[in-house]
């Protein structure tokens, strides 16, 4: 009798491929890293050694400082490391020469440029910031121990150079050789999602099924993906040379999509607004150019995903936008011929909601157009000079200098005044622990995870160094004994919640049971420097705690204010690179309020809020400021005459509003915006000239258009001013308490 096979078992294999396809995505990348981590740190350590560097812990600790589980990550930290090694080198030699005979003033001047680098890191970004802090801890790490002996400091600086720059060259070639896992690839899968994920938006606002918090969780994923994309974009350039030859588009890609998002919800705002107050008639206008968008982002019924496809949407885009203007002109007319009481203010919310749905038209098309020119190779779009820039605050980044300074003067005066043997770790490891630990959202809970992680470390190595190295003999049994001991470490790293802890348990085991050529089992001098790494960590995370802590509500009032600052530097500060820079700083800096808020959903909405109006505000006034910069050179449409004095007066009086809200600011504002109105009508209308001569020929057809477009800005400034879900309308009820409730005109 014949036996068919089960269909059951097919389902079986399939689904147990599924299973492993599925570990080597999440935890088969995690055990990838973990060995990749422990081979880097083995291989540093033996070429170290056969070489018979003094220290070669140094080239395995530094290892564990670079890797990163992407390959582009280790090149870019490693480079910066190098650069920031170097640059501590030479100061370092420089303090010793000048300090050499004064403890004292030496360790003041280290202190000083310690708190330099710190604050350096403190001010930029991604692994610039890590230069900084190589360039202080570097410093420390050479210039400290070389201070007791100053006769060899040049050669115990070039070693320890050596020995960090072997430890860099491993990290380097393990990442790159075995199972790579570039930031490139990681960087294609954030454009495709995030292009989805905004036409999916767009859609879904456009089609009036999406609430408030959505669109406030929608925002913020688009904050961290715009942050997320110029870290990656900028660790792509040092993996490969197509990540190089793409990375002036993906620069342009992420502007865009800045500009465009902005748009769109500049856009959606003025239609909720609408909506609320009753105006109907407009909105029934413009519904109809809103349906006709979602059709636009699909090719053959699918929604578009790749680069290559996306030329289609571009196209589709572009083609549209062309037909706007005669359109749009045609239904303004039919609006024009209905006469009703709110005339003019129907007409006015029209041309300003239209201004924007083209406006985002535009910027729609660009945004598709470079995302399509990354399909190939080399395309025009790639000479694009602007780049996102970092918003950091002067003083945070200060005070985070300060403390280091301070810490480190405290330590060394307390070495100096001890003559404790282990004062020389105390105090450089304070200095790296405060550089490291600044850069986090919650340094103190950084450092303090750090001394714990190096608080087991130490009882590890204790084992390790007097347990288990006496008994082995050969380089392979030294792996053997090493490698259980990292990988506990190594894996601690891997997750977020005890990040802190894996990296002072393996940079801390390195130092305290890596091996030197020459081995000492001296148990009271291992003691000492196991209390001074974990003190000088628990001091750290005490100055983190009490000296200015970044947590509390002092920094977070700080990044409010340099948030509604960037609405003042719209309305005032020069154009040229105006908006880049606006768009990339208000971003960057709700980026670190998230990050401060941590939980706390009330703060995270805050923030939001103030960014939706920083946004909308300030982009209006850049509009307008643009508008008015390129008007025909005619006397009435000079920067002396009555209505430009007018408009003049409005942003001064907008950017006050910005700088500090009150509610005589709000009122001033609001009435300032109420009066450039009327004097843009007035001009628009054509009822004088500069010289004051009454006239009733209208301006030609493009200087009209301009004219419209400026009274656009100013109306919808005048919107967001007086929406009910601005966080500027604790200042408009009260001044509506004194004088009575103001509704759009």
């Amino acid at each position: 009798m014949s036996t068919s096979p089960s269909p059951s078992a097919p389902r079986s294999a399939q689904s147990v491929y599924a299973a492993l396809a599925d570990w080597a995505r999440t935890d088969g990348l995690v055990w990838i890293y973990l060995f990749k981590a422990i081979a880097a740190a083995l291989l540093a350590l033996g070429i170290a050694m056969k070489l018979d560097l003094p220290q070669p812990r140094t080239a395995m600790t530094t290892v564990f400082i670079v890797m990163q589980p992407q390959s582009g990550s280790v090149f870019a930290k490693s480079f910066y490391r190098l650069c920031g090694t170097f640059v501590g080198l030479v100061v370092m030699l420089a303090l010793i020469g000048l300090f050499a005979q004064q403890p004292e003033l030496f360790i003041v001047a280290t202190a000083l440029w310690v708190g330099i680098c710190t604050a350096g890191a403190a001010r930029n970004r991604n692994f610039r910031s890590y230069g900084f802090v190589l360039a202080g801890y570097t410093a420390a790490l050479i210039g400290i121990p070389a201070s007791q002996h100053p006769d060899g400091a040049f050669l115990s600086a070039t070693t320890r150079v050596c020995e960090i720059s072997l430890g860099v060259l491993a990290s380097g070639f393990v990442s790159a050789v075995v199972f790579p896992q570039y930031t490139a690839a990681l960087l294609r899968t954030t454009v495709r999602r995030r292009f989805s994920a905004f036409v999916d938006y767009v859609s879904a606002a456009l089609a009036g099924r999406i609430d408030r918090s959505q669109i406030e969780a929608t925002n913020a994923r688009f904050v961290a993906d715009v942050v997320g994309l110029e870290a990656s974009r900028s660790t792509a350039v040092f993996e490969s040379h197509d990540a190089r030859m793409r990375s002036g588009r993906l620069a342009r890609l992420n502007t865009e999509f800045m500009t465009a998002s902005t748009r769109f919800h500049a856009l959606h705002q003025l239609m909720n607004r609408l909506r609320t107050e009753g105006s109907m008639a407009t909105v029934d206008a413009l519904e109809p150019y809103f349906r006709e968008i979602a059709p636009l982002f699909v090719k053959a019924g699918e929604p578009v995903l790749t680069a290559s496809d996306a030329a289609h949407v571009a196209q589709q885009l572009a083609d549209y936008r062309a037909t706007l203007p005669k359109r749009v002109r045609e239904t303004r007319a039919a609006l024009e011929a209905a006469a009703t009481p709110d005339h003019a203010a129907r007409l006015l919310d029209f041309d300003t909601a239209t201004e924007l749905f083209y406006r985002f038209v535009h910027e729609m098309t660009e945004y598709a157009q470079t995302y399509a020119s990354l399909a190939v190779d080399t395309h025009a779009r790639e000479k694009w000079l602007e780049r996102y820039v970092p918003k950091t605050n002067l003083i945070a980044a200060g005070v985070a200098g300060a403390r280091a300074a301070i810490v480190m003067t405290l330590l060394g005066a307390f070495w100096i005044a001890t003559a404790w043997p282990s004062g020389t770790n105390l105090v450089l490891n304070a200095a790296a622990t405060c550089a490291l630990a600044s850069a986090s959202p919650q340094p103190a809970r950084m450092a303090s995870q750090m001394a714990v992680g190096t608080a087991l470390a130490s009882l590890v190595g204790m084992l390790v160094t007097f347990g288990v190295f006496p008994h082995i003999d050969g380089f392979a049994m030294l792996c053997v004994a090493l490698a259980p001991a990292l990988a506990f470490g190594v894996f601690l790293t891997t997750r977020p919640k005890y990040m802190g802890v894996g990296m002072g348990y393996c940079i801390f085991l390195c130092f305290l049971a890596g091996p030197d050529n020459l081995v000492q089992y001296n148990p009271s001098g291992y003691i000492n420097d196991a209390l001074a790494l974990v003190a000088s960590m628990i001091v750290s995370a005490a100055a983190f705690a009490v000296f200015l802590p970044p947590s509390t509500p002092w920094l977070r009032r700080r990044l409010l204010a340099d948030l509604r600052r960037a609405a003042v530097h719209a309305c005032r500060s020069r154009l040229a690179g105006l908006r880049n820079r606006f768009e990339s700083g208000t971003r960057d800096l709700v980026f670190q309020l998230n990050a401060l808020a941590g939980k706390d959903e009330s703060q995270r909405r805050d923030s939001l809020r103030w960014l939706f109006a920083t946004l909308e505000v300030g982009n209006a006034a850049l509009d307008l400021r643009h508008e008015l910069a390129t008007l025909p050179a005619q006397p009435q449409y000079a920067a002396g005459t009555a209505w430009r004095a007018a408009i003049d007066a409005a942003l001064q009086a907008v950017s006050v509003l910005f700088d500090r809200p009150a509610a005589a600011r709000y009122e001033r504002a609001l009435a300032a915006t109420d009066a450039a109105i009327a004097a843009s009508a007035r001009v628009l209308q054509g009822l004088f000239h500069a010289d004051g001569a009454h006239d009733a020929a209208t301006p030609p057809r493009e200087e009209r258009h301009q004219l419209q477009r400026i009274q656009s800005h100013l109306h919808f400034i005048r919107t967001a001013l007086i929406d009910p879900q601005s966080p500027l309308a604790a200042q408009a009820a009260d001044a509506a308490g004194k004088q009575g409730v103001r509704h759009a005109s």
